[in-house]
């Protein structure tokens, strides 16, 4: 397994896990994220890959971009490598899941909210206090109002006030809640529904969702139609789930 400085990887029987692993608070700087986005990359090129879990190690799972990194001097370059790292989540062919137990904050929930879930544990804390430097957050002014909606979103950017992750999953940011001390086991119990499912058809799922979201209504409908009947249809994994069904047996996938 490939050493690295800011990560540690694990993968087994389908699932990537990334622990962001920078003491103390797992604050990102260039290197960190040009590291992540690489990890990805690479992730990306297995086939046989069904989900992605980013969890942090330590109290927080990130606390943000380093303060350092946006002076006049260094702020191109780092809003360079973020942006390409917030698009190489974006672009990850399989679910991804930020599973969030501590301070989620500034550039560390943007990339949370980059990812398709974001599971929280009641002891996680969000927010984005970019204003209190006076800044703000790009990547989450474009991404929270279609999560939360827009006027939640400005109240998010423009108090830089900090949430509780029950506030959060009761807006809508957060997919799942789960008390601290059952966090794992929640986390354990969404990859094994996941990973149920063939790697094939988990990719097109996803692709149907994500294909279609800035289609007119006619044109996803005639667009996602096309797409099972011409893409879904044809595997053979489609075939064995049919079978398995009618033969009352679990199914055996080949991601084909």
């Amino acid at each position: 397994m490939t050493d690295f400085r800011f990560h540690e990887l694990t993968k087994e029987d389908g699932v990537a896990k990334i622990v962001l692993n920078r003491p103390k608070h797992n604050v990102f700087n260039i290197d960190m994220m040009q590291e992540l986005t690489q990890l990805l990359a690479d992730l990306d090129k297995d086939k046989d890959l069904k989900c992605l879990v980013i969890s942090g190690k330590g109290a927080s799972w990130c606390a943000g971009v380093e303060v350092g990194d946006h002076s006049p001097e260094l702020a191109p370059e780092m809003i360079r490598v973020f942006d390409l790292l917030l698009k190489q989540i974006e672009n990850m062919a399989v679910p991804t899941i930020a599973a969030v137990h501590g301070a989620c904050l500034g550039g560390g929930m943007e990339v949370a909210i980059a990812c398709d879930m974001v599971v929280g544990s009641t002891a996680a804390v969000f927010g984005q206090p970019e204003i209190k430097l006076g800044f703000f957050p790009p990547y989450a002014a474009v991404r929270l109002p279609h999560l939360v909606g827009p006027a939640k979103a400005v109240e998010i950017c423009t108090t830089g006030r900090r949430y509780t992750a029950e506030a959060m999953f009761r807006m809508g940011l957060l997919a799942d809640l789960f008390e601290a001390d059952a966090f794992d086991a929640g986390i354990a119990a969404l990859i094994k529904e996941i990973c149920q499912c063939s790697p094939l058809i988990i990719r097109l799922n996803k692709q149907a969702v994500n294909r279609h979201l800035n289609m007119t209504p006619d044109a996803a409908m005639k667009s996602v139609n096309d797409m099972f009947l011409n893409e879904l249809m044809k595997t053979e994994d489609t075939q064995e789930g049919l079978n398995s069904f009618a033969e009352k047996r679990r199914a055996v996938w080949v991601n084909r």
